[in-house]
């Protein structure tokens, strides 16, 4: 639950909420998964590669249509009497529920996402009040780093407290047409992909590209709106000729290409805890320069050249796009971590050994088809 749900279309929870969905099914689990959909109507049901999905419509926007979803998706989850996997503490008013019913619910705790400045003061004191909650209700916390972990551990007790990080599939091998497509040159690029807020330091990336000609271009993946948004326009502002603003780019394929075929990748997030697309760069290999913080030091390790301004993020890039060797170090640093660290395979092992401890006594995973999937007015 907390997701938007499967297949993954969304972000990093999705991701995560299906590989771990596939995974237990795999390993005999019986899995069900709730999907937000725009509309009204009563919730329906179906089935998605061997996965049961409860498909939820909500006919609202942002926190409102979060909120009534997650409402929605417990009152229908505790009919299960099951153990419940809660991606995000947003809405853990509604998880007292499931404590007061005493069915099992694992919360994963996200990074520490009350303290972002952009959602303002009343949404963070929201957000703080109902991360209290999660760790009072939560039958146990998943955490994304060690970082966050120790955090969480001032909080609540350590012992209902797990890391567990993000994975991504490794990229060997894609097809050139994509990036080709685009008009980017293989090997003659670097990426940065994120959300373009401050906290993600896009701006002294840029800045930092922009300082000199690099005989290279940077593609810069996500929707920019420099006319209603003033670090936006900052951003593009910053742009040297090199810079390439490719809009949003969702479908998978096209961005596996991008990343296996760059020369490096870009990644400036101050915040957080183990980020998803730093984790897919390291699956693909990438050479990579990153913002010098506690997060991204322990996820890319060996893996990245670090900065901490426009200045810096110069000649970092500078280092790495002037000397192949350095390139070819970091990028087989960055298999070797993501190999030890952040596989699917054992992203989602360490979820369902936590999942099974969870499990009531003498339950079992029944298989999906014959017993159907759960209707809404389900006794």
């Amino acid at each position: 639950m907390g997701t938007h749900g499967v297949p993954a279309n969304y972000g990093g929870f999705e991701t995560a909420a299906e590989n771990v969905a596939i995974f237990l099914r795999d390993h005999g689990w019986r899995v069900v998964v709730y999907c937000q959909e725009r509309g009204r109507g009563p919730l329906r049901t179906d089935t998605w590669n061997g996965i049961e999905r409860v498909l939820i419509p909500i006919d609202r926007e942002g926190w409102l249509a979060t909120s009534e979803f997650d409402a929605r998706s417990i009152r229908h989850a505790i009919r299960h009497r099951d153990v419940c996997l809660t991606f995000g503490y947003n809405t853990a008013v509604f998880n007292i529920v499931q404590r007061v019913l005493r069915i099992p619910n694992v919360i994963n705790m996200d990074g520490i996402e009350w303290s972002r400045a952009r959602w303002g003061k009343l949404r963070q004191a929201i957000l703080w009040t109902n991360e209290k909650i999660a760790g009072v209700v939560g039958d146990h916390l998943i955490a994304d780093h060690p970082t966050i972990e120790t955090y969480l551990a001032k909080r609540v007790n350590r012992r209902k407290l797990s890391t567990i990080t993000y994975g991504a599939h490794p990229i060997t091998q894609a097809p050139d047409e994509p990036v080709l497509a685009l008009g980017l040159a293989p090997g003659k690029y670097l990426t940065l992909i994120c959300r373009p807020i401050p906290e993600n330091s896009i701006l002294e990336l840029v800045q930092g590209f922009s300082a000199e000609r690099r005989g290279y271009e940077l593609a810069i993946l996500g929707t920019y709106t420099p006319e209603t948004d003033p670090y936006h326009r900052a951003v593009v502002d910053a742009a040297g000729p090199e810079v390439r603003f490719l809009g949003s780019v969702y479908d998978p394929e096209q961005v596996a290409s991008l990343r296996f075929h760059s020369a490096g990748y870009l990644h400036g997030h101050t915040v957080g805890g183990t980020n998803p697309s730093l984790v897919e760069a390291m699956a693909a290999g990438n050479a990579i320069v990153a913002h010098d913080n506690e997060y991204n030091r322990w996820v890319a390790d060996g893996g990245a050249l670090y900065f901490r301004s426009a200045a810096d993020a110069a000649d970092r890039i500078g280092d790495l796009l002037t000397n192949p060797t350095v390139r070819w170090r970091l990028g087989e640093a960055s298999r070797a971590r993501h190999r030890s660290e952040f596989t699917w395979e054992r992203v989602a092992g360490q979820y369902m050994e936590l999942l099974g401890r969870f499990q009531p006594a003498g339950t079992t995973t029944p298989d999906m088809v014959s017993n159907g999937p759960a209707e809404e007015n389900a006794p």
